[in-house]
């Protein structure tokens, strides 16, 4: 009698830090438990790692337990992604970086991922300058003034080689149903989908969704590239006539767009782009404050610090110093 081929099964690891955010770790997790469901076996297993084996607070304050700490094994793993959310600077620690490092040199096989802010770390620890990456997009301005040779792009999710990193929030249940769709096949991560109310399975091709977008949906699109323009020319700050050339209205027409729907005027909303932009580098990283407002297309400090604190209500400097 022929020997029946033993089914595929994949071993998969969550490193956990303090402030990780819980959702996209349980969107993966989800998605496996049910493809095992669905499939009759353990196609997927799945185990929490942290520095120590102790507990982990995730972001919402919700205490995780670990499995294993980074002294252990992992020969038998297949994928292993780092998980973080808030605060992603304070994590990059060395003993976190001499892990990420030893699990690359002696797992050659191994694929290493992120979920959220993990892409940070992975870059930290020098294991994604060879691949395409994302982050999630509200710290995305952070992470390409601290690597902007790396390859980043504004996805959901990236698949490449051994790599994988995902911006987080639901899109890892999208990243781990085409996961399982290449391993299991089509039906199978269709029948995760519609168990969880997922109208549509997304692809790794899809941009992640600025809010403006998600609100204003898809019939104002002149007022999304002309706020598209300003989010990817903050440094060097564009005229409104060259905005307006650009997505081919003129001045007046723009004015209208930005007071009808957002209650607001193109140069303040530009303003707030700048000044949100400044806001998360002063919070997220350890960027001068002079080199802030420079990145945010202020010309001199003094400036920048006055529109900042005209906006918050806090002086740059004293923004640092409560973080």
């Amino acid at each position: 009698m022929q020997s029946q081929t033993p089914p595929k099964t994949f071993t998969y690891g969550f490193v956990l830090v303090e402030d990780f955010s819980l959702l996209p770790m349980t969107s993966a997790i989800e998605a496996m438990r049910m493809a095992n469901q669905i499939l009759g076996f353990k196609a997927y297993s799945w185990y929490t790692i942290t520095h120590n084996g102790a507990p982990v607070k995730a972001s919402d304050s919700i205490s995780i337990s670990a499995d294993f700490d980074f002294s252990s094994s992992f020969n038998q793993f297949d994928t292993i992604f780092v998980c973080a959310g808030i605060n992603v600077v304070k994590q990059a620690n060395p003993k976190l970086v001499q892990f990420l490092t030893r699990i690359e040199q002696k797992h050659q096989k191994l694929t290493l991922g992120s979920l959220c802010t993990g892409t940070y770390l992975l870059a930290h620890a020098d294991l994604i300058k060879q691949s395409r990456c994302t982050i999630q997009w509200d710290h995305m301005e952070m992470f390409c003034e601290a690597y902007p040779s790396l390859n980043i792009e504004s996805s959901l999710f990236v698949i490449d080689d051994k790599r994988i990193t995902c911006a987080g929030g639901t899109a890892a249940l999208d990243m781990m149903l085409n996961i399982i769709r290449n391993d299991f096949g089509r039906d199978v991560s269709t029948q995760i989908g519609e168990v969880f109310l997922a109208d549509r399975i997304r692809s790794e091709n899809e941009r992640q969704k600025i809010p403006l977008q998600a609100s204003l949906g898809s019939s104002h699109e002149s007022l999304i590239n002309a706020v598209s323009l300003m989010e990817a020319n903050t440094e060097e700050v564009i005229d409104l006539d060259s905005i307006s050339d650009y997505i081919n209205v003129s001045r007046r027409q723009l004015e209208r767009l930005f007071n009808k729907h957002l209650k607001d005027t193109p140069s303040r909303y530009y303003l707030k782009i700048r000044l949100n932009k400044a806001h998360r580098l002063l919070t997220q990283t350890s960027m001068s404050i002079t080199d802030v407002g420079i990145s945010c297309g202020f010309s001199t400090t003094p400036h920048f610090s006055k529109s900042y604190r005209d906006f918050f209500g806090i002086s740059p400097s004293n923004e640092r110093i409560q973080q």
